[in-house]
């Protein structure tokens, strides 16, 4: 696993990327747009920065990571890699249309993965002539961080490829949990009927954004409570998810909140957009309730 491709330069990109190269891992970082590729690659930097400060890496590891991350705005430098990890948006569409054009041009022996939070990656296999090399690499956000990788096998991936990327995850330092692809799969199955549940809470007039969320760190002991943590995952790909997960069981206990699906329509999602059940502006890191809420 020498040579490792990444597509898709956003949050979970970037930091994918990251760590591979930080373990000596040659990086092709791709995505379409160059001011995405430059953002990441600025990213990257600071969050190494950050380590050096602390000490946690010296400064020639940072350049040395750096200079193991080349960036391209195609797939045609992927030819020669022995692990592709697609981070794009969590579409459907789009990424079967990725891993058909992945399966045309990759070598024979290439591992495609996906880090899909939902998406069925049996339904991703079947569109490669490769299944029993397909499989999911579920990392979680931020991925320099945090130590779970939810590990998930096609219904026809095999046990080798399993048992490469399960050793893989291992070495890069990752604590991987192999798991059975049905949808959501482990951890957004759960995860996510509690924001909604959280979401109905605030709905339904049971209490305000930051009581719910105080309830749960405090009574839970949650790091973050349930509606920070879908602003910060993005209300959008938790709408996206609960839409999977409602489809795929045809269970109506997964039905998306309607107050997530209008805050969705009207382009309220969360961090990344400036506002959801709280407010956020750049260089204030104080968590304030949005005004839509905070009556």
């Amino acid at each position: 696993m020498k040579n490792v491709t990444v597509i898709g330069a956003g949050t979970m990109g970037n930091g994918i990327a990251h760590v591979f190269a930080m373990k000596g891992h040659k990086v092709t970082l791709v995505d379409v747009s160059e001011p995405a590729l430059q953002k990441a690659v600025a990213t990257i930097t600071n969050n190494l920065d950050r380590m050096v400060a602390k000490e946690k890496i010296t400064a020639d590891e940072k350049a040395a990571t750096l200079s193991n991350i080349t960036t391209y705005a195609n797939f045609d430098h992927s030819t020669n890699a022995d692990l592709v990890v697609e981070a794009a948006t969590e579409r459907v569409d789009l990424k079967l249309k990725i891993f058909t054009e992945l399966d045309q041009i990759c070598a024979a022996h290439t591992i495609l993965a996906s880090n899909t939070s939902s998406i069925s990656i049996t339904k991703i296999a079947a569109a490669t002539k490769r299944a029993d090399r397909v499989i999911g690499m579920h990392f979680m956000n931020p991925v320099p961080v945090m130590k779970l990788v939810e590990v998930i096998r096609g219904y026809a991936t095999s046990d080798e490829t399993a048992k490469t990327i399960m050793e893989l995850s291992a070495a890069l330092d990752k604590v991987p949990v192999e798991v059975n692809d049905y949808p959501g799969f482990v951890a957004n199955r759960i995860l996510m009927p509690m924001i909604n549940e959280a979401i109905y809470t605030l709905y339904e007039g049971v209490a305000g954004v930051y009581e719910i969320d105080t309830v749960m760190k405090l009574g839970m002991a949650h790091p973050m409570g349930p509606l920070q943590l879908a602003d910060f995952i993005g209300l959008d790909v938790c709408l996206s998810i609960l839409n999977v997960l409602h489809d795929g069981f045809g269970n109506p206990k997964y039905a998306p909140c309607p107050l997530l699906v209008n805050m969705v329509t009207a382009g309220y999602l969360g961090a990344k957009s400036g506002e959801g059940f709280y407010a956020y502006t750049a260089g204030n890191k104080d968590l304030v309730v949005s005004p839509r809420f905070n009556k």
